[in-house]
């Protein structure tokens, strides 16, 4: 035990000093402090006007000066409702006085709204809740000429109440993007922190210090170490990320604004452990294979091409996570939640969501364990073996027979 202390000391000591890791950290934070600060920024470059300017023609007087109750709704815009024509308009949406344009014009029987832009490559149709209110603004009005008592109007626009059900007997809570961006964190967290065991046995290797290691202590210590050592830093270093990111988040976004994009009320305590769980056992299991890569070859640039299996295989249990929160009810959400290569990424999705009860968390990490126990065997024998090769990369036939190898 004395000795893995050691070597996870030696391990993180070396990590945390290097160049890369800390420029490649203060890098991710300064840049999500950026990001959160993106809305901000616009609103300094546009000054204090941070709705888009909705210009409104109506040359004809159509709407019978109804259209000013558009200037109080709530629609996103702030709204200049006068006579001008298409020329006029169009220069001023060029100089950018302008964003947008309505003119209203009547063609034989029929009302012709253009709806007037600089460019439409990034929209596809006229926002529905300005067609919304005018079509409402325009049928009122016809609707006020009739003179209809109340309960006429009443039975023409009735108050329809829509509700959404499921037939899925299990239901579904929680905000679906924050899901996807806690799986997408997870996912990387785990990726990358795995890849630097492969990385920092290859570079020991070239650099002779592995020599030492084997001398001093036993192979199964130096991986144990080295995956304890980077694991510690890589957690550290995700809570450091994600902690910079919910403080920049409630200090920089809009209340509304956060709560509409992340349903903080499903982040609970039993869910942060849970989540911290998964991470742990995820990496350790692809660490173990990455550090079973990293002894079989002996130059920094052969590193990419033995990680690809396993970069394969962390890469299709992310996805196979990802793309089943479109349907977290579904058979293959649950496989994916208990099938150890993907359910550190969609396990706590489903913690988040509601769906996933104790025996099924339980069941789920049991299964990881057992799994990491196996590629623990499996890894530290080839490792063993595999560690003093300096000559070329490895074949699978190689690696195997060294597996034999007792």
């Amino acid at each position: 035990m004395k000795d893995i202390l050691t070597v996870m000391k030696f391990t993180i000591k070396d990590m945390t000093k290097r160049k890369s890791f800390l420029i490649s950290t203060l890098i991710i934070l300064i840049l999500i402090v950026i990001g959160f600060n993106v809305p901000n920024i616009l609103k300094a470059i546009k000054g204090d006007a941070t709705k888009d300017k909705l210009l409104i023609v109506d040359n004809e007087n159509i709407f019978e000066g109804n259209l000013e109750v558009l200037k109080n709704a709530d629609l996103g815009y702030e709204i200049e409702i006068r006579q001008s024509n298409y020329d006029e308009i169009k220069q001023k949406i060029n100089d950018e006085n302008i964003d947008s344009a309505i003119l209203i014009e009547r063609q034989d029987n029929n009302i012709k709204i253009r709806y007037i832009v600089k460019n439409t490559a990034m929209i596809e149709n006229v926002p529905e809740n300005i067609v919304s209110n005018i079509n409402a603004i325009y049928t009122n009005m016809q609707i006020s000429k009739l003179g209809l008592s109340l309960e006429q109007l009443q039975s023409i626009t009735p108050n329809f109440e829509f509700l959404l059900e499921q037939t899925d007997e299990e239901k579904v809570n929680g905000n679906i993007f924050a899901m996807m961006l806690m799986s997408l964190v997870l996912f990387y967290a785990i990726y990358f922190c795995a890849y630097q065991v492969s990385s920092s046995i290859t570079t020991e290797k070239t650099s002779k210090i592995m020599e030492t290691l084997v001398t001093s202590t036993s192979p199964t210590t130096i991986v144990l170490g080295k995956t304890l050592g980077i694991g510690i830093v890589g957690l550290l270093q995700m809570i450091l990320i994600v902690g910079t990111a919910l403080i920049s988040a409630k200090t920089f976004l809009d209340g509304e604004l956060l709560n509409s994009i992340l349903d903080m009320s499903s982040i609970t305590p039993y869910l942060g452990v849970v989540t911290v769980t998964y991470f742990i056992l995820g990496y350790f299991a692809y660490a173990l294979l990455y550090a079973l890569t990293g002894s079989t070859v002996s130059k920094p640039e052969d590193i990419q091409s033995a990680n690809t299996p396993v970069a394969l295989l962390t890469v299709i249990g992310f996805y196979l996570s990802y793309f089943t929160m479109m349907n977290p009810t579904s058979e293959l959400n649950i496989f994916a939640s208990l099938f150890p290569i993907s359910s550190p990424f969609c396990m706590p999705f489903r913690i988040m969501m509601g769906l996933a009860s104790t025996t099924d968390v339980i069941i789920s990490i049991l299964i990881l364990i057992v799994t990491i126990l196996v590629i623990a065997k499996i890894a530290i024998r080839i490792y063993s073996n595999a560690i003093l090769n300096y000559g070329t990369k490895m074949s699978l036939k190689d690696i195997l027979n060294m597996y034999k190898t007792k």
